[in-house]
């Protein structure tokens, strides 16, 4: 975590000279006191900035972001602040660490791997994922350029057929 803290005073200042919104999701709460210093302050000196957003997933995992929003959800039935049944999916989403945020059309698995490992489970529901074995490291455009290709030809269908999505 030493590098995670060194990373980001070395980093925000020019992600905030480049307009960058950082932002950061996981239980930020359970972390060593001086990283969660720094990435509030770097929240802080981003938080009004336009152009693009960037989130750091940081000790999270999607079943743990599934179980705080059921929580926070169950608090408010608790508190007499929602009936049971009206959770629903946006009021379930709007819990979600990302809540907030699009969620992902295009999911970009690189190293070989072909799993999503915990990450976004709600969030993925309906994104289009494309697996590679090229590593991070040597990501690069061509490679993206795969992934977007890729991407340009599937039918967004969100859980309907492909019929369906013609008829509309």
């Amino acid at each position: 975590m030493k590098l995670f803290v060194e990373a980001l005073r070395r980093e925000v200042d020019e992600l905030h000279r480049n307009n960058v919104r950082l932002r950061f999701v996981g239980a930020v709460g359970e972390l060593d006191k001086k990283l969660r210093n720094k990435i509030t302050k770097s929240e802080q000196k981003t938080a009004e900035n336009t152009g693009l957003n960037l989130t750091v997933a940081i000790a999270y995992g999607g079943r743990w972001d599934i179980i705080e929003a059921s929580k926070a959800l169950a608090r408010d039935v608790v508190d007499g602040t929602l009936e049971i049944d009206d959770i629903d999916d946006d009021r379930f989403a709007a819990k979600l660490q990302l809540s907030n945020t699009p969620d992902p059309d295009l999911l970009i698995r690189t190293g070989g791997e072909q799993r999503i490992s915990n990450f976004l489970l709600w969030n993925l529901a309906y994104a289009e994922l494309w697996f590679t074995d090229v590593l991070w490291p040597e990501f690069d455009v061509s490679a993206f350029d795969d992934a977007l290709k890729y991407y340009a030809h599937k039918q967004r269908r969100f859980g309907h057929t492909g019929d369906q999505v013609e008829d509309v």
